[in-house]
């Protein structure tokens, strides 16, 4: 099996779905801390996905990569912690 490629055409349509998503978990889904945890969620995604694919970080070194993947991955269980114990 091929591993999936996004190329910056994908990865725009990727977004654009990623925003649409987000736009109607809070417009129509009723359970809000749930909504509201998949909004960051997708959140996350975006900025991995604009950070890697338009900013070039994909080519870069596996140590970077992992650090950034790292990064993403703890910012967005700080925000999701901090709303779920308020």
């Amino acid at each position: 099996m091929d591993r999936l490629r996004f190329t910056p055409a994908t990865a725009w349509i990727a977004l654009v779905a990623a925003a649409l998503a987000s736009w109607a978990l809070t417009e129509r889904f009723g359970a809000v801390r749930f909504a509201t945890t998949a909004v960051v969620l997708i959140a996350a995604l975006k900025v991995r996905l604009v950070v890697a694919h338009f900013m070039e970080l994909r080519a870069g070194d596996l140590p970077w990569r992992r650090v950034f993947d790292i990064w993403v991955v703890a910012v967005a269980a700080i925000i999701l912690g901090g709303y779920w114990l308020t």
